[in-house]
């Protein structure tokens, strides 16, 4: 099941580009909990959802350098990870924490873990 148009807008609004690369365009909705093929709808929470370009979305799950760094971006988390966790922001240099109701609040580097 796809991710609602109410949603997918909501996230649009608060990600106006990729979190890596800046990008405006392409952009597609990316899970950082993974939902995997038929998952729960249950992970598609705002805070569980952030908007990546389509290459950066393709080389998360194709290359171990990439998905490594994602990881410590907390672009993905494992599944027993809490969605609170902040999330990198690469071209703004920045930590985000995205909250369930849509929106994000900067974190200050030492409160971020």
């Amino acid at each position: 099941m796809a991710i609602t148009v109410k949603l997918r807008k909501l996230i649009l609004m608060r990600d106006d580009h990729c979190w890596h690369c800046g990008r405006t365009d392409e952009l597609v909705v990316h899970h950082r909990k993974n939902r995997g093929m038929g998952g729960s709808k249950l992970l598609d929470t705002p805070d569980n959802l952030m908007m990546v370009c389509a290459i950066y979305n393709g080389e998360m799950e194709s290359d171990v350098t990439v998905a490594r760094q994602a990881r410590a971006w907390n672009h993905k988390l494992p599944v027993w990870e809490d969605t609170g966790r902040p999330v990198f922001d690469a071209p703004g240099f920045g930590w985000w924490r995205l909250l369930p109701d849509g929106t994000r609040v900067r974190v200050e580097i030492r409160e971020q873990f």
